[in-house]
Order: structure tokens, then C-alpha cells, then sequence
């Protein structure tokens, strides 16, 4: 224990309570802006859909599968930013919650199979610039060698560790978990880049009718299901005024 520094673990800075970790795509925000470029930009929604469907049950793995995705999209970055900060939008929820975390020192950590230039720019778009203060951990962008990030096929996602999964998501939530008196922890997510994340806290929040609801069922992960963050809100604000319970709140499908 004694080895993970304050700097390791940023969200124990306020001594909270509780900790909410979160996916961003299609989770904080209504729509995934990786599967909204390969549908748009990329080799189109059959394939990913395909795609998804083989991580989930196994075929294949999320890296792999989510670099095939990036691959195929050869719109040069700036481009593909302007075309996101269009079209995606924020939870109807999400603005309440962030503003109660807020106020009630529940800090927010991103944990993202998404890039960091993307999410910032979403953020600075959807709550404004310099209105937010969100930890992000995720997975990043690079010039492909030779080229620029403004030139046609001149990017590349760069993944942030080794893992299958590209991003794996426990890592960080292990070096909460493993501490002695810590907080109780939380996770949202909706699809196949929360695998790793989604047995790691004391409650997870999986998006209704997505993928992550069907890999829970199938693995008998406990969950709630979401339809937006106005239900997440009021289960969170419901524990931590002792209402009820997190073994309480796992209900599956509602």
C-alpha cells in the first residue's frame, strides 16, 4: 500500500467518501464519438457493429478490434473534431450530477477507450471551457511518422498500455480498491471498452439496452441499469444520505 503515492490516486485528494468513475462515450455523452467517425468517416456501422458483437463474446479482442475502427478512418483530426463538437451532445442528466459532485466532494474520474484531445474538446463544448475539472484517463492521438495530424491518414490512436483492452480500466480503479478505508466506488459505462472496469466497484451502472447490460447477464456481474444520469444522480444522492444501500440499488434491469 504503502508504494502508491498521492499522485498515483488524484481523486483521494479531498479525503472523499465516494469516488464515481465513468466511461465518456455514450455514457456522459447520449451518443459514442469513436463509433460516430467509423460510422460516418470510417468502414461504416455493419462492420463495427460486427466488430463489437466479436469482442463481446469473445472472438476478439477490444484493441484489436477498436484499431481496426481508428484505421479506417483517414479524415484529417481537425476535421474529425469540428464534425463531433457538432453532432454529439451531453446527457440530459449529467450537468446536475457533475454540479452535486461537485458540491458534494464525490470527485469524477473519465476512464476512456477514447482520445484525450476528444474528450477535452466535448468537455470545453458541453459543460464549457474552463468550467469543468474532471480527471481523464484514456487512451490518446499521434501523427502517424511522416505525416501530420491535419493531413489525410496522418493520425493514429495510441493506446494507453499494453492490455487487451487497449485502456484497461481496472488498473486505475485498483489503485483505489486496494487501499485499506477507502472510499466506496462507482462505475458507468455502456459497452465492450468497460469489460475490464465493470466487476472492479461496488456499484456499476450499465446503460440500458446496450452491450455491457448483455455481458453482465451473460458473466453474472451485479448492475443497474440507466437510461440517463437522472437516475444515477438520485441512487448516488439516495447512498450517500444512507437510504439505502449499494447491494440495494443492484437491481438489473429496471
Amino acid at each position: 500500500m504503502g508504494s502508491i503515492s498521492n499522485s498515483d490516486t488524484p481523486a483521494l485528494a479531498t479525503n472523499p467518501r465516494f469516488i464515481f468513475f465513468t466511461d465518456f462515450d455514450g455514457t456522459v455523452t447520449t451518443a459514442d464519438s469513436n463509433d460516430y467517425m467509423t460510422d460516418n468517416l470510417g468502414f461504416g456501422r455493419e462492420r463495427r457493429v460486427q466488430g463489437n458483437k466479436d469482442v463481446l463474446y469473445g472472438g476478439v479482442h477490444f484493441r484489436d478490434s477498436f484499431q481496426e475502427m481508428m484505421d479506417s478512418i483517414k479524415t484529417p483530426y481537425p476535421e474529425c473534431v469540428a464534425t463531433l463538437l457538432k453532432n454529439i451532445k451531453l446527457d440530459p442528466g449529467f450537468k446536475e450530477f457533475y454540479s452535486w459532485s461537485r458540491e458534494n466532494n464525490v470527485p469524477i474520474v473519465i476512464l476512456s477507450g477514447g482520445m484525450q484531445p476528444i474528450i477535452r474538446a466535448l468537455l470545453d463544448n458541453l459543460l464549457g471551457e474552463g468550467q469543468w475539472d474532471i480527471q481523464i484517463v484514456s487512451n490518446d492521438v499521434r501523427a502517424r511518422e511522416g505525416k501530420t495530424l491535419e493531413q489525410e491518414g496522418g493520425w493514429r490512436i495510441e493506446f494507453h498500455d499494453d492490455s487487451i483492452h487497449g485502456h484497461d480500466k481496472s488498473i486505475e480503479i485498483r489503485k483505489y480498491s486496494s487501499l485499506p478505508n477507502r472510499p466506496t466506488m462507482f462505475y458507468a459505462g455502456d459497452g465492450v471498452s468497460d469489460l475490464s472496469a465493470a466487476k472492479e466497484t461496488d456499484l456499476l451502472f450499465a446503460k440500458a439496452d446496450k452491450d455491457l447490460v448483455t455481458w453482465c447477464e451473460n458473466e453474472k456481474v451485479p448492475f443497474v441499469t440507466f437510461r440517463d444520469w437522472t437516475s444515477i444522480t438520485q441512487t448516488v444522492k439516495d447512498i450517500a444520505a444512507g437510504n439505502i444501500t449499494v447491494q440495494d440499488a443492484a437491481r438489473g434491469r429496471i
